[in-house]
């Protein structure tokens, strides 16, 4: 391990104890269960990662690697590109390219492509044809679930250290991380001020305090919904898919986009 990357985690994980501490005593979050509204399937079957725009949703696919644009009501495909991602799991719009979280090796999947890395990291692609620009490996390391685009930097879930990053997209220099309370944090966004990020396994999605990472809310998923993988915030909605990749439960939906009112 590099000194700058142990001193980086040292420092979040510092961060991390003394936030857990300031938050002894207080009271719980409220909580409550989201009610799920099924809409449509994905144009591929393994969605994965979704970003709102004005112009329609984008999806990732997590095993073609594909990315569409599509109708927020139908689900019609709008516009489409074939990216050089691996193991697609997060996806953004921002600064006039594509953001791609690249989570790392492909699981037997699919064929394996040159393009594939055995490792996690954020891929700059272009917008119109999803060639790749640049890519970036974050100095925390491990693997890229979640990813937006706000106010000109990129939060990123930092899944080795549980956390989330925030960083200028230049350069990926570090700008803000705060703690997480559960693992695999997975869909990922910004909206009034607030970000909201939700956890695969655990089934619920965090309300965070930006900057000191305070859970402000809770929402269940219940297990008769469909399995929360990518997220993003529209409308006063929360939109999530079901990438049908995992562990099952009563009420998964492969392939499906789905959301609740927040």
């Amino acid at each position: 391990m590099s000194t700058r990357r142990r001193e980086f985690i040292g420092a979040v994980l510092a961060g991390g104890v003394a936030a857990a501490q300031q938050g002894g005593g207080a009271p719980a979050p409220p909580t409550r269960k989201a009610i799920v509204e099924k809409l449509f399937k994905a144009p591929d079957g393994h969605p994965n990662a979704l970003e709102a725009a004005a112009d329609g949703l984008w999806i990732g696919d997590q095993v073609s690697e594909r990315v569409f644009r599509v109708d927020w009501k139908t689900g019609k495909v709008l516009h489409e590109v074939q990216t050089e991602s691996h193991n697609t799991s997060g996806i953004a719009v921002g600064g006039g390219y594509l953001w791609l979280g690249a989570n790392g090796g492909v699981s037997g999947r699919r064929p394996a492509r040159p393009t594939d890395r055995p490792f996690g990291e954020v891929i700059q692609a272009d917008l119109k044809t999803g060639k790749t620009i640049k890519a970036y490996r974050p100095v925390w390391g491990g693997g890229v679930h979640g990813i937006t685009y706000a106010q000109q930097t990129l939060w990123i879930t930092a899944l080795s250290i549980t956390a989330l990053s925030e960083v200028d997209p230049k350069d990926f220099r570090v700008l803000r991380q705060i703690p997480l309370r559960h693992g695999r944090a997975h869909g990922l966004d910004l909206a009034n001020g607030v970000v909201w990020c939700l956890f695969a396994g655990e089934r619920v999605v965090h309300k965070l305090d930006p900057d000191t990472g305070k859970v402000l809310e809770v929402v269940q998923i219940t297990e008769q919904d469909p399995d929360p993988h990518g997220m993003c915030i529209h409308d006063g909605h929360m939109y999530y898919c079901d990438a049908g990749l995992t562990a099952t439960f009563p009420g998964s939906a492969p392939g499906y986009v789905c959301r609740f009112k927040l």
